[in-house]
């Protein structure tokens, strides 16, 4: 389909996603990434201590230098949309029809979590602010499964957290239901809920002198005596291991800002679009994960990072809050624009997983009824498919697990949409190019790839034992789905949609230009993350 057909047949409302945004509006659709620090801000600094800020300057800088890459293969396909997975996918497909709807799949494991955390955390500080820790609504529970086999104290249970997070779930539904151009309309408003309290967060307490060179330094891992009071580990294997550790779980927020390109075949002109979408809101990122990270531990300290609800980020909001001081009403303040940065976060993950699957309906990775849209131009189907997933999430009792095994699915997706990079350019080097990553940087992410595997092999388990197992077995859960749709629904055939993308016919797939050179990296990154899994311990 030519882009000029699209355009026809969005305009017509065929059920086709609509071209109707610009980049600016695709940078307030990804402006939710910023609020993704609170997820787990807490919990990295109660795990690794001082070097926290550090990590999350280094995570942050690593998913900058990565957007250069994901923003070339984005503009090979000005036709689709579901973000970099999906135009990595078209990479690797050559090579593995199991590669490819793995690289989707892990994309959309690791994004889709967002809304389930994000709603989660966003309605226990409502009843934080409304309700006391002793009331009955803060304290009633259902437990209906116990899930100590994943992780000690894991359970679905439902409780006020989870009636709350499942209504905000269901405004954030009827929002993007409108359309992409209606959704980004209200987060361009909602946007200034992240950008204003966050860089209040980051910049105020630096200008009041209340960061404290002494909550910063020196830099050494978290360690507890025998009798369990806080000291100064050394950097030996088990200090390395929480520093990787730190780097592992920081991944999932630092580099999500890459959502921005989520949206190219809704761009009126991808070319110019694209690049300008996911490298602004990496510059917006870079700001606000280096300033509140240093201002939160900063002002804290190792002490007050430990403090009960900073790990599992139910206080994160109320601490941020009495960073800036102000007296009670700036407090309320601070917690309701905190809270409404957390919705955002939701909006831009809905947004873009959605799109992610309904790209994989459209492209023959996913079931085929997850290819479709409304009149509006909004795929409803993929969206009510988020949702119900995600009510499930939402009723376990540990978040900060749900993210470290997502996570896991995250870097694989990394991985191999980095390599997808230097394949494309060696399978398809005639290819329109609106935008060339210069090749110093594409050797960087080349590198960062392998990065990304000693993290996941070294840094899973820091969260808990198992999780990388646990991980795993979610990414390959793909295959039984794969399976349906190639084999059940599609014939072994794929969609001439996803083809002609390629510029290419059903014979031509059977063409490797790049020879044994994706598999020597495919095996490359399985040894690094195997290895490095039996170095760091802890």
């Amino acid at each position: 389909m030519t882009l000029a057909n699209e355009n026809v047949g969005a305009a017509s409302g065929d059920g086709t996603l609509h071209r109707a945004i610009r980049w600016p509006q695709a940078f307030w659709l990804a402006s939710g990434v910023p609020a993704l620090v609170l997820f787990s801000i807490g919990g990295i600094a109660a795990t690794i201590g001082n070097p926290s800020w550090v990590i999350w300057m280094l995570s942050v800088s690593f998913g900058f230098l990565q957007a250069f890459i994901y923003a070339e293969i984005a503009g090979l396909f000005p036709s689709k949309s579901g973000g970099a997975s999906v135009y990595g996918a078209a990479a690797w497909v050559r090579y593995s029809k199991l590669l490819a709807p793995l690289s989707v799949w892990c994309n959309w494991l690791a994004w889709t979590p967002v809304l389930a955390i994000g709603g989660g955390l966003a309605a226990g500080y409502i009843l934080n602010v409304f309700f006391d820790p002793e009331s009955a609504i803060r304290s009633w529970q259902i437990t209906l499964v116990n899930l100590d086999g994943l992780k000690e104290g894991l359970s679905l249970r439902i409780d006020a957290t989870f009636m709350l997070g499942a209504m905000i779930l269901l405004v954030v539904f009827g929002v993007q239901h409108g359309g992409i151009l209606r959704a980004a309309k209200f987060q361009t408003i909602m946007g200034l809920a992240v950008v204003i309290p966050l860089l209040i967060v980051g910049i105020v307490p630096l200008l009041t002198g209340d960061v404290l060179a002494e909550n910063l330094t020196p830099l050494k891992p978290l360690a507890f005596d025998a009798d369990g009071n806080v000291t100064q580990g050394q950097w030996d294997i088990p200090g390395w291991t929480l520093f990787l550790g730190g780097l592992f779980i920081a991944a999932w927020s630092a580099y999500a800002f890459e959502t921005a390109i989520c949206y190219t075949s809704e761009f009126k002109d991808p070319a110019y679009d694209t690049p300008r979408a996911i490298l602004f809101a990496g510059l917006l990122c870079i700001l606000v994960y280096t300033l509140v990270p240093l201002s939160f531990q900063g002002v804290l300290g190792v002490e007050g990072m430990l403090q009960d609800g900073i790990v599992d980020g139910s206080a994160v909001a109320g601490a941020m809050a009495g960073m800036v001081g102000g007296g009670s009403f700036v407090f309320s303040l601070m917690v309701i624009m905190l809270i409404l940065a957390l919705l955002l976060a939701v909006m831009t993950s809905m947004a873009g997983s959605s799109r992610t699957l309904y790209q994989g309906g459209v492209d023959g990775w996913l079931p085929r009824y997850l290819a479709k849209a409304n009149s509006h131009g909004a795929p409803t189907n993929a969206m009510w498919t988020d949702l119900g997933f995600n009510l499930i999430l939402l009723m376990m009792s540990d978040y900060l697990f749900v993210l470290a095994v997502s996570n896991c699915c995250y870097l694989i997706f990394n991985f191999l949409n980095l390599n997808a990079g230097w394949i494309h350019r060696i399978d398809s080097p005639d290819t329109p190019r609106p935008w060339r990553c210069p090749t110093p940087l594409m050797a960087v992410g080349i590198v960062l790839s392998f990065i990304n595997a000693i993290l996941l092999g070294a840094g899973a388990n820091v969260w808990g034992e198992g999780t990388l197992m646990s991980g795993i077995i979610a990414a390959l859960l793909i295959l039984p789905v794969f399976a349906y749709r190639h084999y059940v629904q599609d014939k072994g055939q794929f969609p001439d949609a996803m083809l002609d993308d390629l510029h290419l016919s059903s014979r031509d797939l059977s063409v490797k230009k790049a020879g044994m050179l994706p598999y020597l990296a495919l095996a490359g990154g399985i040894a690094v993350a195997i290895i490095a899994n039996q170095i760091f311990q802890l």
